[in-house]
């Protein structure tokens, strides 16, 4: 299982290594925003965290003794796709206010 949040920390996602989210927390403010918008910032937080979790288990069995042809096969992420996915979303969902207008 891993953990993903956005930059503010508003929304966060625990999932298994799949991606199954077991516990997504959305704060209120945020269920102001487009729903679709919201869902897919749900999804790429889900995919991070999957990510990371693969990347600990990685992780795991590489100490555990195994080459690395042998994790080649396993499927798992390697660290710098891991870094390298999460930069660029990082760069495609930054959460810049969507109008400069304040509500009252």
């Amino acid at each position: 299982m891993s953990t993903a949040a956005n930059i503010s920390g508003t929304i966060s996602v625990r999932t298994t290594e799949q991606g199954l989210p077991l516990a997504i927390s959305v704060e209120t403010d945020e269920l102001r925003r487009n729903p679709a918008e919201l869902a897919n910032q749900i999804m790429r937080l889900c995919r991070q965290a999957a990510n990371r979790a693969g990347l600990a288990r990685r992780e795991e069995l590489q100490a555990a003794g195994l080459t690395n042809q042998q994790l080649a096969l396993t499927g798992l992420p390697k660290p710098e796709d891991v870094a390298a996915q999460e930069w660029v979303e990082e760069e495609e969902y930054d959460e810049e206010p969507q109008s400069w207008l304040r509500e009252a």
